[in-house]
């Protein structure tokens, strides 16, 4: 097991002496395994990601800690600004809410002091007790010696979504899990029921959340099976790739802090060199040298297929990118997927088949699906999506099956902490999912 060594100063007049303690991690902590709280074991994809039930997670606050964590929501959805990523969006905030120290249950097992915070962007502002969390299970470690480097199964972050505007509560994990079967990288999801007792002792519901992986953190290493690659999570105007308002300061590093982010600005240059209209061959090998053009066509054609308005060629977010160490490529990896399976929002709409609305400003649209090779291979992604992972019978069978699994919970959601608001929308909200996939098969063969 190991130990921490813990240094006690002891400063008077005219000297010091130091004493050192030792303490193994998870001294004192009842609950406290090997395979459950340390950093010594692999993620465990099949307790976390649990596909067959809808687990339920428990957070113990005391009062104190509660309320100061409504009192910093409070703040950071005052103080937005900017009307948003992209322009033209929902009023977004530059303040990221703080951690605060909870009891974390789950089938009965406490893990101990592990920091959670609310996360999001319109998501944070809902009208609704059922906000989206984050977890950081080792936030506390200074405060606490004996968490250090504590995991939950493995996993040190974990994020969960609150199905916000989604009376089917399914679509941020259903367009995951497609992206996954359809080789697109996308992160696992899973079903939970949270439970907060604010510190009185009682347990009250907060409904059906989606559990996501967090990208940088176990997401690299199971994916690509490394995570020593540069990956950064884009957002605000340079995130456009236009060449009005690229700044490599939105492009923010999630690992390897520091590095340069060279392979960004190499991305960039190379996509708005001149070659693409004097020697189109020349730029198509250039690109495809340093960005997988190939996974990205991939994306697109699921990405509208499905119809996800929240994503790029509309908002600067919802994407990461990783330089893949094993072929040195930049890869597109999709997050966030609430808004999913909708034709739009507001004066946001969903991506044509085609794209020919999608102006220059999205460069990395408008300038690939412009040539004629990578249109050609991205209309055969969409005859192949629709034919196997958004087939009608796989897909009808995935939302009766998932509908199944949610309705108990989704029946005890309480009013203030639900985005369905009766069983009855749930229903016809799975209905509205299975006439969608119709629907958008048919459109794609139209279209081809």
């Amino acid at each position: 097991m190991k130990k921490i060594i813990v240094l006690l100063a002891f400063g008077l007049a005219i000297f010091s002496c130091k004493k050192e303690i030792f303490v193994e991690y998870g001294e004192g902590l009842d609950d406290w395994t090997t395979a459950t709280h340390s950093n010594d074991v692999s993620p465990n994809y099949g307790v976390v990601f649990n596909q067959s039930q809808v687990n339920r997670i428990d957070l113990v606050f005391t009062s104190d800690n509660w309320s100061d964590m409504q009192d910093d929501l409070a703040d950071v959805q005052s103080s937005g600004g900017g009307g948003g990523p992209g322009g033209g969006g929902p009023t977004f905030s530059d303040q990221t809410p703080q951690y605060f120290e909870c009891e974390f249950f789950f089938n009965d097992i406490e893990w101990y002091h592990v920091g959670v915070r609310y996360k999001g962007n319109s998501s944070l502002n809902a009208n609704s007790g059922k906000l989206p969390l984050r977890f950081q299970f080792d936030e506390f470690e200074d405060d606490y010696v004996e968490i250090t480097n504590q995991r939950f199964y493995g996993f040190k972050e974990l994020s969960m979504g609150s199905n916000y505007n989604d009376a089917a509560i399914m679509r941020d994990k259903t367009a995951s899990d497609l992206f996954r079967n359809f080789g697109v990288p996308a992160v696992q999801t899973a079903f939970y029921e949270i439970w907060i007792d604010k510190g009185t002792g009682t347990a009250e519901y907060y409904g059906v959340y989606t559990m996501n992986e967090v990208v940088f953190d176990s997401f690299l290493s199971s994916y690509f099976g490394t995570e020593t690659g540069n990956c950064y999570k884009p957002d605000g105007d340079g995130a456009a790739f236009a060449s009005t308002g690229f700044t490599l300061d939105d492009f923010e590093l999630k690992t390897n802090d520091g590095a340069s982010k060279s392979e960004i600005q190499e991305m960039y240059d190379i996509l708005h060199s001149s070659l693409r209209t004097s020697n189109p061959t020349q730029w198509r090998a250039n690109l495809e040298a340093v960005f997988d053009v190939d996974g990205f066509l991939k994306y697109l054609a699921a990405n509208n297929t499905l119809q996800n308005w929240d994503t790029y060629g509309n908002m600067t977010h919802n994407y990461y990118l990783y330089h893949d160490p094993a072929d040195g490529l930049l890869k597109w990896i999709v997050w966030d997927n609430n808004e999913a399976f909708t034709s739009g929002q507001g004066n946001r709409t969903a991506l044509s088949l085609s794209m020919s609305e999608v102006g220059t400003d999205w460069p990395l649209i408008n300038y690939i699906i412009d040539q004629s090779d990578y249109n050609t291979t991205y209309e055969n992604y969409l005859s192949n999506f629709i034919t196997t992972s958004f087939e009608y019978s796989r897909m009808d069978n995935i939302y009766s099956t998932q509908e199944s699994l949610l309705y108990n919970s989704v029946s005890n959601e309480r009013t203030g902490y639900s985005f369905v608001n009766g069983i009855g929308n749930f229903t016809s909200g799975v209905s509205t999912l299975k006439s969608h996939c119709t629907s958008r098969i048919s459109a794609v063969n139209a279209y081809l």
